[in-house]
């Protein structure tokens, strides 16, 4: 009987797993582990971009765009702002000795020759680089060599007369009726009457003793060289321009450009050669602006006498992130971008800018800038310049405190230059 039982057991159990799928399944122990959190990949860190630049506003203007274009491109931008000489003697050493020391850089179109005969710079149009119609065409006459970009013209730098509206008023003038440099002659004397200083030069530098002197050389129909790239110091014009030149300075003193600026501010000074990157006059300002025409005397003629210093943007030839460079370049160039730094001082050369009827309603001397630019000059494109203006403004120093004569100073500066240039 007992077996009968266990045999009907044994078949309801064979029975009751048949039911359920199969035999029994051998137990798990129980999974008492900490769930995973769902992986991520880690943020990637941020390229970093070295960018050399020109300091003052031409790189502050730059440095408040930047943040923009960093989120964007998950990148960071370190910035060098340098004095003048600084930046052209770092450039010119670094961007070929220590690769991928830059990654975009900043020069002065005077630079140019040098820097595309050393292979400084990374050539833009085979980048796939090039300029919109909204450029003020002038300005990239520098940017050019052998037919493609190497530089894009980015802060609208060019000779302006900077001058106290209160002392040109005294003698009679305003602004638009400074027609001469016998006019601006009129007003320094009746300053330097009035126990003011009145024409206000840089004598701080050979560069700036010369640069300063251009506009005035220009008017009186003179150049430094010639269509062959021979100097042309001591020739009539130079000489005419350079005795003018002296008288007017007597009326004044030399200081260094925020000394110079300062004077004409506070009326100490009355006027001086400055550029729209110093001063960024109001209708309330105390000082202003104007171009200078070009015209020596009553019924001269007149001749282009607006330098351009404009403040160019490349790429250096071993930037280790041209892409992101191009892009970086491409971005500080946009008209729209340009367009938001005139309130900090910038100085596009673009006409939606120049030209924007809010702008000018703010900044009415922007119609000045805009037609100076539309017809500068370039100072000379040559290997030499930096040699050849050292030349020149040490015998303008000469001249200028009396070391030596006109005739003398100039004669000596032509034989040396010529030596240079041949």
């Amino acid at each position: 009987m007992k077996k009968l039982i266990a045999l009907a057991l044994a078949c309801i159990m064979v029975l009751s797993l048949a039911a359920c799928g199969g035999s029994k399944k051998e137990e798990q122990p129980a999974d008492t582990s900490t769930p995973s959190a769902p992986t991520t990949e880690a943020p990637a860190e941020p390229t970093k971009l070295t960018l050399i630049l020109r300091g003052g506003t031409y790189a502050d203007v730059i440095k408040e765009c930047l943040p923009a274009f960093e989120a964007e491109h998950n990148v960071t931008c370190e910035v060098l702002d340098l004095a003048e000489d600084d930046l052209h003697s770092k450039i010119a050493l670094d961007a070929m000795n220590k690769e991928g020391a830059y990654d975009l850089c900043m020069v002065d179109g005077s630079w140019m020759a040098e820097f595309t005969a050393n292979g400084v710079l990374a050539n833009l149009s085979e980048m796939g680089y090039n300029f919109d119609d909204d450029i003020i065409p002038a300005t990239t006459a520098i940017s050019y060599y052998d037919g493609d970009i190497y530089l894009a013209p980015y802060y609208g730098n060019v000779t302006v007369l900077l001058y106290n509206k209160e002392n040109v008023a005294a003698a009679g003038f305003d602004g638009s009726s400074i027609a001469t440099l016998d006019d601006m002659m009129t007003i320094c004397k009746a300053a330097k009457a009035a126990g003011k200083n009145g024409f206000i030069y840089r004598g701080d530098s050979q560069n700036n003793l010369v640069v300063d002197f251009l506009p005035i050389l220009l008017s009186f129909g003179g150049w430094v060289i010639d269509e062959n790239n021979k100097p042309t110091v001591d020739s009539d014009e130079f000489k005419a321009a350079m005795n003018f030149y002296m008288e007017l300075i007597a009326t004044g003193d030399a200081e260094k450009k925020d000394d110079l600026i300062a004077s004409c501010d506070t009326g100490s000074g009355t006027m001086g050669i400055g550029w729209p990157g110093w001063y960024k006059p109001t209708a309330d300002s105390t000082a202003d602006y104007c171009a200078i025409t070009g015209v020596a005397h009553d019924g001269d003629k007149a001749y282009n006498a607006n330098v351009y210093g404009v403040w160019t943007i490349g790429i250096p030839a071993n930037a280790t992130h041209k892409d992101l460079s191009l892009e970086l370049l491409e971005y500080l160039m946009d008209k729209d971008v340009q367009h938001g730094t005139i309130a900090s001082g910038g100085v596009p050369c673009r006409y939606s800018s120049l030209q924007d009827p809010a702008v000018l309603a703010e900044y009415p001397q922007y119609d000045v800038v805009c037609k100076a630019l539309e017809g500068g000059m370039y100072r000379p494109v040559i290997e030499e310049w930096t040699e050849f203006y050292t030349i020149l403004g040490t015998e303008l120093d000469n001249i200028v405190n009396g070391v030596k004569t006109v005739d003398a100073g100039l004669a000596d500066a032509q034989s040396q230059l010529e030596m240079l240039m041949s």
